[in-house]
Parts: C-alpha cells; structure tokens; sequence
C-alpha cells in the first residue's frame, strides 16, 4: 500500500528539500533562539528541531544544502518508500537528543548530524529485504543482490567515516580547511538513530505487507 501513499522516492525527496529550507531560513536568525542546548532540553525541546537552522558560516550552510542535495538524490535513486522517509524524519530530533552523552557540548547546531541519519536510512532500505517492502510496483531497476551489495558499501563506509572522527573523543574539533568547529559525535548520533529508526520502519513496513497479503489470501466476510 505504500506506493499508492506516495511513489517511491517522492517523500524522501521532499524531505530533503524541506530540511534544506528550514536551514536557509535559519540563516541570519539568532544563533541562540534556535540552537540545540542540552541544559533547556526539558524547557525548549523544539531545540531538537530547530537546531538544523543554524551554521555557524557561509561555507557551513553551503556544505549542508549540498549535502541535502546529494542525501535526496541517494533516496531518490533508491526508490526510497515512504516508510524510508518517516525513519528519516524520526531521526532527525533523536540526533540531537543522543547529543545529551557529552553534556560539554553545551550548543550544536547544523544539519550534518541529520543527513549522517538520512544516509544510514538508505543502507538500511537496500539492505533491508527490498522486495518485502514493496518499493514500488514495478520491478526494481536493480537486482536485490546489486542492491544490497550497494546497502553494505553505504554502510561500511558511514561507519568507517565516523570511526575515524573519533567520537569518543574531544567534543569538538578543528579540522584543516575548515572555517568552523566540528562535532563528530553529532555524525556518530545520526549514523545510530538512522540505523535503529530505519531499522523499526522496515520491520513495520514488513509485518504490514504480510498482514496486507494475510488478509488477501482471507479476506474477510
């Protein structure tokens, strides 16, 4: 049923272009009204949302809204189903939440965090016994083996990236080239929200369409 909701892709897609709006709009808004705060987590919690409005340079939102694009067109050439797209947006808050491990963080901002979740959601939906959750229906354009193939590179290499910004480590860091602080446990967040929240929608997905074919081989009288 998936696909007569909204066709594969489509809801992804419009996702991305949605955060990369909210974070334009961000931009020349005060810093501290939208940033996420773990000390006001309890008394502002719309922080968890609004954080993805804030970059902290020109180069930092541009890095994000490229990053946006090329995140949209990943799930888009996926064929994402909508089930995809919801694990994305239930994410997107949890990143920022998982940030309360480091209290000395004390503000974030920025959509990295978020588009590391949106990427992990993809690994998940090629990894994810594809034909279960009825992408679309016609017949994918990849074979299930090609897909998961490219599922376990996605993966392999998200893990890899986080691994090695050591997010175990200093809160924030300093990387050359850069005009702006990073925190690699913001990347390390959206790779465990997005897997464990990608991973809940396709079991959801799969126990719907198993109940979808239950009830067409006995359909009710």
């Amino acid at each position: 049923m998936i696909h007569r909701i909204a066709a594969p892709g489509q809801a992804w897609g419009g996702l991305a272009v949605l955060l990369g709006l909210l974070a334009l709009a961000g931009w020349g808004l005060p810093r501290t009204a939208l940033d996420w705060q773990p000390a006001l987590v309890l008394t502002q919690p719309w922080r968890a949302l609004t954080a993805i409005g804030v970059h902290y340079s020109g180069l930092h939102l541009l890095a994000n809204l490229a990053g946006a694009a090329a995140v949209g067109a990943l799930g888009i050439a996926a064929r994402a189903p909508l089930a995809a797209a919801s694990a994305w947006a239930v994410a997107w808050p949890l990143t920022q939440l998982g940030l309360l491990v480091e209290p000395a963080l004390i503000h974030y901002g920025g959509l990295s965090g978020v588009l590391h979740a949106g990427v992990a959601v993809i690994a998940v939906v090629l990894l994810w016994r594809p034909n279960t959750l009825r992408l679309s229906p016609k017949p994918a354009p990849w074979p299930t083996s090609a897909r998961r193939w490219v599922g376990l590179a996605l993966l392999a290499g998200l893990v890899g990236k986080v691994l090695l910004e050591a997010p175990w480590g200093a809160p924030l860091r300093y990387p050359a080239g850069i005009d702006i602080a990073v925190a690699p446990l913001a990347h390390a967040s959206g790779l465990v929200c997005g897997l464990l929240s990608g991973l809940a929608c396709a079991f959801v997905a799969q126990l719907a369409t198993r109940t979808s074919r239950s009830h067409e081989r006995n359909p009710s009288e």
